[in-house]
């Protein structure tokens, strides 16, 4: 499906209605859209349910009622075209960095020589080169982060479904995380779905962010980034605009608390 501007749409929800059993809706006639190559972050408190929103879109979850589109299709199951990372740490302790970023591959049955192939491209987008042969007990905190970004990338789905992936990072490894992650999508061109309650780390990613609260769930605003692709997020925070969304966004999360 192309939209106005030229853009594909990758991913849409319609009209969705979701609750748990035995609770209130957390979602009733939501929608949400994510273009082909477009960073979106979800931003809100936390228990808000930004997380069901993101495992109705990796197909973890139906809807009660609506519908998930991926890539123009109604999606039925799991969405087996999207790569998915959340904060906790899935990596299979008796695998190799390389054992455990190949396993999309081998449960895709790519080809031996494309195999290797996309294991290397994926080890040296995200530095991990020099640390194939190791054990995940060998890494630290954020060569972990980066073994499973690597993973997640690695059969080239068109978009990313990020769950607070650096929230058990201390802040200056969430930083080198940040300009890592945009490096690495500014060069295989997916999109992103990044849930996050951290208005920094929204403002410093997303190339649109959704502000959500409420109950029922409800888009309380959409707010564009200006900084384009190749952001510099040092020169990001210098910028008095910057100090702006902060205060907006603090004041938006203020609100959808109460």
């Amino acid at each position: 499906m192309t939209i106005s501007g030229g853009f594909s749409m990758l991913l849409e929800l319609r009209d969705i209605y979701f609750r748990y059993h035995g609770e209130a809706p957390i979602l009733e006639g939501f929608d949400l859209e994510v273009q082909d190559g477009e960073f979106v972050a979800l931003l809100g408190p936390s228990g808000c349910g930004k997380s069901t929103l993101l495992n109705l879109a990796a197909g973890l979850l139906d809807p009660l009622s609506g519908e998930v589109d991926f890539e123009g299709k109604e999606l039925k199951g799991l969405n087996r075209n999207a790569g998915y990372m959340t904060q906790g740490d899935t990596l299979l302790p008796w695998m190799t960095v390389t054992n455990n970023i190949a396993l999309p591959l081998e449960l895709r049955n790519f080809p031996k020589a494309e195999r290797q192939q996309k294991i290397e491209r994926a080890l040296r987008l995200v530095n991990l080169w020099d640390a194939r042969d190791k054990f995940p007990s060998e890494l630290s905190g954020g060569m972990k982060r980066r073994a499973l970004l690597a993973r997640s990338i690695i059969y080239d789905p068109p978009m990313l479904l990020m769950d607070e992936p650096f929230g058990a990072l201390d802040a200056q490894m969430r930083e080198t995380m940040h300009q890592e992650l945009l490096d690495t999508v500014g060069r295989t061109g997916e999109g992103v779905l990044f849930v996050t309650h951290d208005i920094a780390e929204s403002i410093l990613l997303a190339d649109r962010i959704i502000v959500l609260g409420g109950k029922p769930l409800k888009v309380m605003e959409e707010i564009h980034i200006k900084w384009g692709k190749d952001r510099d997020l040092d020169q990001i925070r210098k910028d008095p605009e910057y100090t702006a969304l902060e205060t907006r966004l603090r004041d938006l999360l203020r609100a959808a608390h109460s």
